[in-house]
């Protein structure tokens, strides 16, 4: 594996991002912070893996840089939703709900103070996952397939008040754009399964681990299934 090239990431992020400003509604909130994540991992993904490249003496950055760099964007993320929501007059922005059961039966409105700190605990542990997850040829991709697809039915059902309704799933206006975000992230990695399957001829590296994970982190915060990521990604 020493000769097989690496950051082969950038090509899942370059065509997810472009597939989704492409079909997705360009100015979405979701889908505009969805590519800000994106973007951001990605390029904390790069700069890691080419440390790594033009140094092997070193082990690219820090445990704690990833993890500060990781944090802030996740900050970043609550606090934007934090204002989409005010704006919006919505109550339901910082609910947690349980999986298969009605907010009429069970939701906890977490306060502004715990739901960044939950935000950040969400992204940066899904972010991370998909990392660790990157070990053997084509088994992130694969995970990474389901797991988007997964999403993207949740985004679209999220996003239909009909649907949501009869599913027990919040219903987040707006929300269905994340499903072509979703769609477009799993037709990037589904392409890129065929070049990282045993024998691997490309390595998606930390370039594209960091943001798909991150990325399926928002998508579940924005849509109010961060606890079915457990399963999901499980």
């Amino acid at each position: 594996k020493a000769n097989t090239p690496t950051m082969g990431g950038a090509l899942i992020v370059f065509s997810a991002v472009l597939a989704s400003f492409l079909w997705a509604d360009p100015l979405n909130s979701y889908v505009l912070i969805a590519n800000l994540c994106v973007l951001w991992l990605g390029l904390v993904g790069y700069v890691d893996d080419n440390i790594k490249l033009t140094d092997p003496s070193k082990k690219g950055l820090t445990t704690r840089t990833k993890l500060v760099v990781q944090a802030l964007i996740a900050i970043v993320v609550a606090l934007s939703l934090l204002r989409h929501y005010q704006a919006g007059g919505t109550e339901w922005g910082t609910l947690l709900q349980l999986p298969f059961v009605s907010i009429k039966f069970f939701a906890w409105r977490m306060p502004a103070l715990i739901f960044i700190l939950f935000v950040a605990l969400v992204m940066v542990g899904s972010s991370n996952a998909v990392n660790l997850t990157d070990g053997l040829d084509g088994l992130a991709p694969g995970c990474m397939i389901m797991v988007s697809a997964a999403f993207a039915m949740l985004s679209y059902i999220a996003g239909n008040a009909i649907f949501s309704d009869y599913l027990f799933i919040q219903y987040i206006p707006g929300a269905g754009e994340l499903a072509v975000f979703c769609a477009a992230l799993t037709g990037a990695t589904l392409g890129f399964l065929w070049f990282n399957c045993h024998p691997a001829q490309v390595f998606m590296g930390d370039t594209g681990s960091l943001p798909l994970g991150g990325a399926i982190g928002f998508v579940a915060v924005a849509i109010k299934q961060e606890l079915l990521l457990f399963i999901i990604g499980g």
